[in-house]
């Protein structure tokens, strides 16, 4: 990768995550690698584990909780574009341009813990809306009947991924000159 893209701050990786919630699961499943789309929550780093924890639910139907134990990448990507070679200096570069595309994008490893506590289940969902409801007029978990939530939690696994590692590449036009990066942008707004 080359340095100039590379993200070494963590938190600026997890700001990414908490920003873009919406994670791309991929593992090893019987049929070769196998990918899910989830609703991440993420929990701030602890001593016992440093990088952050992801927590996310799934239907009971859905073969991703199986994989417990098994090592897994969740990718987030924020804001991305394609970059036109016209808003590069292109008579400087005796044409030698190409488009590209700018793209920030998070890479987190670690292992799928499946958890089958309704609890955990009914507390990761209700943390989970809230976070993406309107805190004084969005819906509640709570407003819908509680038998109704009580048999959507019976149908439902918990899913936590300590992250082991994380990698990220935010390549936002670093390599480009200054007048050419404030056209990337201007386009891009």
């Amino acid at each position: 990768m080359p340095t100039q893209f590379a993200v070494a701050d963590q938190a600026d990786m997890l700001d990414l995550i908490a920003a873009n919630p919406l994670g791309a699961l991929v593992r090893l499943g019987p049929g070769g690698l196998e990918g899910d789309h989830i609703p991440f929550e993420l929990a701030a780093p602890t001593d016992a584990a440093p990088h952050g924890l992801l927590r996310a639910h799934v239907a009971r139907a859905n073969p991703i909780w199986r994989a417990d134990d098994a090592s897994v990448l969740v990718l987030f990507q924020g804001a991305s574009s394609y970059v036109s070679p016209l808003l590069y200096d292109v008579e400087t570069a005796g044409g030698r341009v190409v488009p590209t595309w700018n793209y920030q994008v998070v890479h987190a490893h670690g292992r799928l813990r499946a958890i089958d506590d309704p609890a955990w289940i009914l507390g990761q969902m209700t943390r989970l809306t809230g976070r993406h409801e309107d805190a004084r007029d969005g819906w509640k978990v709570e407003d819908a009947p509680r038998e109704f939530i009580d048999r959507i939690v019976r149908t439902t696994v918990g899913i936590e991924i300590a992250i082991e590692r994380l990698e990220a590449k935010f390549k936002m036009s670093q390599n480009r000159t200054p007048d050419e990066r404030a056209r990337v942008l201007a386009a891009m707004a």
